[in-house]
């Protein structure tokens, strides 16, 4: 299912079905605080996750905390040891840092996906001939 992510106020989500309790759900993606939503009618979906999101920001007001912003810029990923190893080559050979190089290859990875139609099948490919370049 591609279309059941929606976005309000700079905030997304992603509605599941819940095939036991027959519902719709979602939570806001991308933040520290947990903020969810459920539905039983795929008509009330936009306005429920709109209310929680509205819910949200006005309990951060009440409370004097600023609301998380989606994406703060980190995360972990886990690679292989030899993977890891061959990226910090690139990057030593290209005087770039080990961040630097992860999020160039991260933005063609998405940039390819973007202009495929969100068919990433040639982008990996790709980016092993890159790095398969750099070694030689």
């Amino acid at each position: 299912m591609k279309n059941n992510i929606l976005e309000y106020k700079g905030y997304h989500t992603k509605v599941e079905f819940d095939s036991e309790e027959f519902v719709l759900r979602g939570k806001i993606e991308g933040i520290g605080d947990f903020v969810d939503f459920e539905c039983d009618d795929i008509k009330d979906v936009e306005k429920e996750f709109h209310a929680a999101v509205d819910d949200y920001l006005a309990f951060c007001k009440e409370v004097g905390k600023e609301p998380d912003k989606e994406y703060k810029g980190m995360f972990n990923v886990r690679i292989s040891s030899e993977l890891h190893k061959k990226l910090v080559l690139v990057a030593m050979r290209q005087g770039e840092t080990l961040n630097a190089s992860v999020e160039k290859a991260i933005q063609r990875y998405v940039s390819d996906a973007y202009c495929e139609g969100e068919n990433t099948g040639n982008t990996i490919a790709v980016s092993e001939s890159w790095i398969a370049k750099q070694k030689a």
